[in-house]
């Protein structure tokens, strides 16, 4: 097993934390680089967005690309992000008072809910499919059995063999190694709908999530590239020459995942030196350390 990446935080010249973070890049189904446990098995949490936005993709094909992005989103409901997941709504159609996501944001409701875009895009599904939309949340419900058999099929894995948990949304979330993420995320613009899904989150990279975002930035950097972000430091990345990436920060630390997605690319001779280092900041705004890959 290769060394993982360890990500250090240093305020002036003290190191005060590090960070250990697991990668793996796969291509044509193989392991072709690796930093600590690329068997690693985690959640794939948001980084299955993409994924989950196939199904729609078949069944609604004349979603615009601002609709269809949001669908893939972690947005911080800034206006034009909520603007968005209103027109997705709109085309399912369906209600804010639909969605199931829960309340989020200032003053709290479920469209500023970060996952409010996939949550309208589940409606707009059970629309398309003639199913009954509520509790469109639950592991019973046709929707989030679709899910499951697209992740699985995508992994190339039974569904017998991806264990589910509830997400932090309320839906399910599926559990698999991090080396089938990066296979997923290495074959998704193959995939039934993965194409248009990349084409729509490419041309609007910052309604998945926003400026300064690693998946973002990573988008913005590298051509023809997607990628997707998760809660507790997993991001998913795939090339458009058949690589794809899964990295996950050990202690879900969301601050070491620029860095250290940036050293691991690198390896792979892709330059994302936007991301090699992140500003330490304190309440004042004043820069006071950085964090960056040792």
């Amino acid at each position: 097993m290769a060394d993982p990446i360890t990500v250090a935080v240093r305020r002036g010249s003290i190191i005060e934390a590090r960070h250990t973070v697991h990668a793996v890049a796969v291509r044509d189904g193989a392991v072709v680089a690796e930093a600590g446990e690329g068997s690693l098995v985690t959640l794939f949490r948001s980084s299955a967005k993409p994924l989950q936005a196939l199904p729609l993709v078949r069944a609604v094909p004349d979603l615009d690309d601002r609709q269809l992005a949001i669908a893939c989103a972690s947005h911080l409901a800034d206006p034009e992000q909520v603007g968005a997941v209103h027109s997705l709504l709109a085309k399912a159609p369906a209600g804010e008072d639909e969605l199931e996501c829960g309340p989020a944001g200032d003053p709290p409701a479920p469209i500023r809910h970060n996952c409010s875009g996939k949550h309208a895009g589940f409606l707009a599904l059970c629309r398309a499919e003639g199913w009954d939309s509520r509790d469109y949340r639950l592991a019973d419900h046709p929707c989030q059995r679709t899910m499951r058999a697209e992740i699985a099929s995508a992994a190339e894995l039974g569904e017998d063999e991806l264990p589910t948990e509830v997400d932090g949304c309320g839906v399910v979330t599926f559990a698999l190694p991090l080396e089938r993420m990066a296979h997923i995320f290495a074959r998704f613009r193959h995939l039934d709908g993965g194409s248009r899904v990349v084409t729509a989150m490419r041309a609007h990279p910052r309604l998945i999530r926003g400026p300064g975002a690693p998946d973002t930035v990573l988008m913005e950097s590298l051509e023809g590239w997607v990628s997707k972000a998760a809660a507790e430091g997993l991001i998913c990345a795939g090339g458009p020459d058949g690589l794809g990436v899964a990295l996950k920060v050990a202690d879900g630390s969301s601050r070491a995942v620029g860095p250290a997605v940036a050293a691991f690319l690198a390896r792979l001779g892709c330059d994302t030196r936007s991301l090699e280092t992140a500003p330490l900041t304190n309440s004042r705004g004043e820069k006071v350390g950085e964090i960056r890959a040792e």
